[in-house]
């Protein structure tokens, strides 16, 4: 059995985006491109990864069991292209800070990596909320912090923007949204809407809001990524969300889709923090100079995107 890697892609992107139309726009090919690829793909697999429906491509059981094993496959090509350009032994103890959506949904990949690459260097991870963090690196409890730079506020702290997530509206497969390109705010404040306050989600939403002129229609204050994504995918209401946080399947095998909004919506910035005065130690620096290759090195582009 033989698959190239433009095959797992293909595939990946269907799955996600649960339509080949819209797979081909994001990969920029054709859709017979994605077509004959998925096909071959099924052929040298022996067993199919997709139904056809009249709402667009649905996996099989096996094709659900496949997008876990092709997401291991791209993650590791992903690691193998962005490695460090020059790994230098580095020991020592670092202790970053986190908040609550950085912690579950970015560090952990990376914590792996670093581990492998700098065996040596011991880092204590805490998980914070942002004014905690803020409050801890200028009284040098912490010598780093990983959270979203668009919420900081107070100039002792430098922050270091690695990528910006994009915020897309989250609805269930059967919502009337889910045909259109783009939605209004107009439209938007006249359904349910699930708010998400953790990491002061909720503060960023009204500001938005209101920027545009309207009002959510709040229906569930919660701390929960998953209850969000649960109550969307069973058609309870609708969200805003970053891009990181997206997954395409809630807790219950259902299925969650992305609209622009017409509006801007400003994006979820992810970044390092550290004290402006702070001398940079050895661990400090490769922690920053690991992150820099990934993300802002334009030798090795790499924008985070849930596609």
């Amino acid at each position: 059995m033989r698959f190239s890697l433009r095959q797992i892609k293909y595939f990946a992107a269907t799955a996600e985006l649960g339509q080949i139309s819209r797979a081909a726009i994001e990969l920029s090919v054709s859709q017979s491109a994605v077509t004959i690829s998925i096909r071959e793909l099924e052929e040298g697999l022996g067993y199919k990864l997709f139904v056809r429906q009249s709402h667009g491509m649905e996996l099989t059981d096996n094709g659900r069991h496949f997008l876990t094993r092709a997401y291991a496959i791209l993650a590791a090509v992903d690691d193998a292209r962005n490695m460090p350009q020059q790994i230098a032994p580095v020991s020592g103890e670092l202790t970053l800070a986190a908040t609550y959506t950085v912690m579950g949904y970015f560090l952990p990949d990376h914590l792996q990596r670093l581990s492998l690459l700098y065996p040596a260097l011991r880092i204590q991870m805490l998980e914070l909320d942002r004014e905690t963090i803020e409050a801890g690196l200028l009284a040098k409890n912490y010598d780093m912090a990983m959270l979203l730079t668009s919420n900081v506020r107070n100039p002792a702290i430098q922050t270091e923007t690695l990528f910006s997530s994009q915020r897309r509206l989250w609805v269930s497969q059967q919502h009337r949204f889910v045909a259109k390109r783009q939605v209004s705010f107009a439209d938007i404040s006249q359904e349910p809407f699930i708010m998400l306050t953790v990491d002061e989600a909720a503060d960023s939403a009204l500001r938005y809001w209101h920027l545009h002129g309207f009002e959510p229609k709040v229906s569930l204050n919660t701390k929960s990524i998953e209850a969000v994504r649960s109550l969307v995918a069973n058609d309870l209401g609708v969200a805003i969300l970053s891009d990181m946080v997206y997954r395409p399947w809630s807790l219950e095998g259902k299925r969650i889709e992305t609209i622009k909004t017409l509006e801007s919506v400003p994006s979820m910035n992810v970044g390092l923090a550290w004290r402006a005065d702070a001398s940079m130690s050895p661990a400090m620096q490769t922690i920053r100079q690991y992150f820099k290759q990934r993300y802002l090195d334009p030798q090795n582009p790499h924008s985070f995107s849930h596609r």
